[in-house]
């Protein structure tokens, strides 16, 4: 019974499958870790066709550029174990903020099969020692009963002069989240302060958590998206039976109202909703004495765009779990 113990405490499988190890292997304990290991790829393999949309975010960055990646699972009760979250932690997206972002090889997305080859050295009770990204999602798949997949890495660049703010929301720990928000802000004058940019740029950095913005500016609002959008608020305002000038006006005013839903520059700011984000830039470009503006950003949100456990089998997901 001690060398169950043992090689349950140091691998959290299951007892029947720590029993059966061990007995296979004649009770040698380091064999039974072995083979364990080796039945986890098989488990693994088996639940890979299942939904994963829960998971956490972790997000690193360096004086060159900001790294997010995505790791998921099924249920949100995986998510919050420390297992989980010591795999999707600051040491893989640390590890990545190591590679030489302008190796031709390398894009601002990262391909998870590239991701998945990288060595990283993990220092978890249930999960020490160097190993790949892929071994290890493999290991954590077998403990925790459940598919386990990297989504994908993300890089943003640091502008040449200015700066590159991060957000998390909902951290369990630091660096890790279930909605990230990450902005790069130039700034024109090589010489001009950059703490007024630091302060405004984490502000931003929230904002795109809390306002979910899909473009910059108005301009890279896709064209079929926009004649989408007119043709449905026409159709509203037709409805009313109004004029024509009366109904071309309510069209125009009701995509002024999409433009603040879905353009960054157009959005009122979350922490100061007298303004929007274009007259925050512009306050900010006199407070430092040069221009500033919004190189890139991005939002991400954990399983956006994925079906949702729940909501394809109709059942409670902590039920689920193995």
């Amino acid at each position: 019974m001690n060398l169950i113990k043992q090689l349950r405490e140091r691998t959290s499988a299951p007892i029947k499958e720590v029993k059966s190890a061990l007995v296979a292997c004649h009770w040698d304990i380091g064999a039974a870790q072995k083979e364990l290991r080796k039945r986890g790829v098989v488990l693994a393999s088996k639940k890979s066709s299942r939904t994963a949309a829960e998971g956490l975010l972790a997000v690193a960055q360096d004086e060159e550029k900001a790294v997010v990646i995505e790791l998921n699972c099924e249920t949100d009760f995986v998510a919050r174990n420390d297992i989980f979250q010591c795999l999707v932690s600051m040491r893989i997206s640390f590890f990545l903020c190591s590679i030489d972002y302008h190796s031709p090889s390398i894009r601002h997305f990262l391909r998870p099969g590239f991701t998945l080859l990288l060595y990283v050295n993990f220092d978890h009770p249930k999960l020490t020692g160097e190993r790949t990204v892929q071994n290890a999602i493999v290991e954590v798949a077998a403990m925790m009963g459940e598919n386990v997949t990297l989504r994908g890495a993300i890089t943003i660049p640091a502008p040449s002069h200015g700066v590159l703010s991060t957000y998390l929301h909902t951290c369990p720990q630091p660096g890790i989240g279930r909605h990230a928000g990450l902005l790069s802000l130039e700034v024109e004058d090589k010489n001009a302060s950059l703490d007024a940019v630091q302060r405004v740029g984490s502000e931003i950095a929230m904002h795109l958590v809390a306002a979910k913005p899909l473009f910059l500016s108005k301009e890279d609002v896709f064209p079929h998206a926009l004649e989408n959008e007119r043709d449905i608020l026409r159709s509203q305002a037709e409805s009313t039976g109004k004029s024509q000038m009366a109904i071309d006006k309510m069209v125009e005013g009701r995509l002024r109202k999409y433009y603040e839903e879905v353009v960054l520059l157009e959005q009122k700011f979350v922490v100061d909703d007298t303004i929007n984000i274009k007259t925050l830039l512009n306050n900010l470009s006199k407070e430092v004495g040069s221009t500033v503006k919004i190189n890139t950003f991005l939002r991400l949100e954990v399983g956006e765009g994925l079906e949702r456990l729940e909501a394809a089998s109709g059942t409670d997901p902590a039920s689920q779990v193995a």
